[in-house]
């Protein structure tokens, strides 16, 4: 039988390796994306782009409808940065914008996908979180408030759906050479900074879903093997 996967924010960097990467294999793919170009994407590789806005959860709910009756593979991928580092000066359609993305539309993903996969027993979703996710990035505090907030949902979560034969892990890359860095980009090779490729961080990705063991946060750094995160207990 035909894999089938959904995978966010699909229109470039880490969601597009990841879904070149499985459809090589025989994947099925369900790409996802506000930029119109996963519609090309998707044309190359066989499969089927849905385009909108995911802070939306109606676009969750047809981005799994599109897959049809069987999913096996969610990748909740899309994310955007923010520019405020001061919450006094923080634009609020731009606050709401970034969370709707990389918080909000988590959870429509999975509010979504989850009974598809409970109906058949089975699935893995991996989403894509951040080293913001396990430590403050000053430059960056509200992008780090809702990775902080998709590492909480996946150590929260895991467990239960892991008895209901669902795998459910984050990824959390360094800083990675893709369109959503693209403008920083020189300045950070220029401060020495190094960067991920995105088909790095796709790699590390396909491996969970493969094989990653539920709760898995798995660090992945540039010139690093990637290791799973193991956070402290409370004293």
């Amino acid at each position: 039988m035909t894999e089938t996967a959904v995978i966010t924010g699909a229109a470039g960097g880490i969601g597009e390796h990841t879904a070149r990467r499985l459809s090589a294999r025989g994947v099925r793919c369900v790409l996802v994306d506000r930029n119109p170009l996963v519609e090309q994407v998707a044309a190359e590789l066989g499969g089927d782009a849905v385009v909108g806005d995911l802070a939306d959860p109606a676009l969750s709910r047809v981005a799994i409808a599109t897959a049809g009756e069987r999913l096996d593979l969610l990748v909740l991928n899309a994310g955007i940065n923010s520019v405020d580092k001061d919450p006094a000066e923080l634009d609020l359609d731009r606050y709401h914008a970034v969370v709707g993305v990389n918080q909000h539309a988590v959870v429509w993903g999975l509010r979504a996908a989850l009974p598809v996969m409970r109906r058949q027993g089975s699935g893995s979703i991996v989403i894509t979180a951040s080293h913001a996710g396990i430590a403050g990035v000053p430059q960056d505090p509200i992008y780090t408030m809702t990775k902080h907030a998709v590492i909480g949902l996946v150590r929260a979560l895991h467990g239960r759906l892991a008895q209901e034969g669902i795998r459910l892990s984050a990824v959390c890359p360094g800083l990675v050479d893709t369109p959503l860095t693209a403008g920083g980009r020189e300045r950070f090779r220029a401060a020495g900074i190094p960067m991920l490729d995105a088909d790095e961080v796709a790699a590390a990705v396909e491996g969970l879903l493969r094989d990653g063991d539920p709760g898995t946060e798995l660090v992945v750094r540039p010139g690093k093997p990637a290791i799973r995160y193991i956070s402290a207990p409370i004293p």
